[in-house]
C-alpha cells in the first residue's frame, strides 16, 4: 500500500472533524497545521489497519454475494 493522499477538501474536512473532536472531547484548541500533522501520523501509522479491514469488510461483502448467486443459479436447475 503506497501512502495515503487526499484531496485538499478532503484535507480540510478531515482537519475540521479533529479540530471540532478536540474542542469537544478535550476542551482544547488546535490549530490547523497541529491537526493535519495528527492526520498524517494517523494515516502514515494506523491507515494500514483501517484499509485492511475495509478490504476483509469487502472480500466478505462479495463472498456473501456470490454465494446468493450461487444459490440463485442452483434454483435454475431443472430436474433430471
Amino acid at each position: 500500500m503506497e501512502g495515503m493522499t487526499f484531496s485538499r477538501e478532503e484535507k480540510e474536512r478531515m482537519v475540521a472533524k479533529v479540530q471540532a473532536y478536540f474542542e469537544r472531547e478535550m476542551d482544547q484548541s488546535l490549530g490547523g497545521f497541529e491537526a493535519e500533522f495528527l492526520i498524517d501520523f494517523f494515516a502514515s501509522e494506523m491507515g494500514a489497519f483501517f484499509y485492511n479491514r475495509g478490504l476483509y469488510d469487502a472480500e466478505a461483502a462479495i463472498t456473501a454475494k456470490l454465494a446468493d448467486i450461487s444459490d440463485q443459479l442452483l434454483e435454475l436447475e431443472r430436474p433430471l
